[in-house]
């Protein structure tokens, strides 16, 4: 299983891939649509395997957060079912056993802004998704555009040129008297 970190790492260096795939092949035309499509295609398909990925781990957690959770309840029940017995047979282990106790109230009263902290963690990575999101769909709005203009560009420089060699080879009256 990959950690938070290896998963980061592997998204950014295939966004960079995408990046690097590039808007213009190597003579200057535009890259052909159905590759750039593909690619948005798998870049797509690679978030939304990422996306469920994070989902099912993230779920992992909250079902082991909440089994350790219930976990620890039963514990605190038992061990307070142990004092009782304890305090009626005056063992002398009873003030461990109530040490022990204390702990685990502890350790539940921590549990509880840690899963707090989980959610707003969740919400945030959320919002930074969605964030994420909104740029992509702005950079493949300016990539369309861009190649548009390159398009018309390149069009009217051709046209250009056209006319100039029209100039060039057409023999003019004047020159040859």
């Amino acid at each position: 299983m990959a950690t938070p970190k290896q998963m980061w790492e592997q998204q950014q260096s295939q966004m960079q891939r995408v990046k690097n795939s590039g808007i213009v092949s190597y003579n200057g035309s535009p890259v052909n649509d159905d590759k750039e499509e593909e690619m948005s295609r798998s870049a797509v398909a690679l978030f939304l395997a990422k996306e469920e990925e994070i989902e099912r781990k993230k779920s992992e957690v909250k079902d082991k957060v909440q089994a350790q959770m219930g976990r620890v309840e039963e514990t605190t029940k038992r061990l307070a079912e142990i004092q009782e017995e304890l305090e009626a047979l005056t063992d002398p282990m009873r003030k461990e056993v109530a040490n022990v106790r204390k702990r685990i109230d502890i350790v539940n009263k921590e549990l509880k802004p840690l899963g707090q902290s989980c959610q707003r963690k969740e919400k945030e990575y959320k919002e930074a998704l969605e964030a994420l999101n909104e740029k992509n769909k702005e950079k493949a709005q300016l990539v369309s555009r861009l190649k548009e203009l390159v398009g018309e560009s390149e069009k009217l420089r051709m046209k250009k040129l056209e006319e100039l060699n029209k100039h060039i080879l057409v023999p003019r009256n004047d020159m040859l008297e």
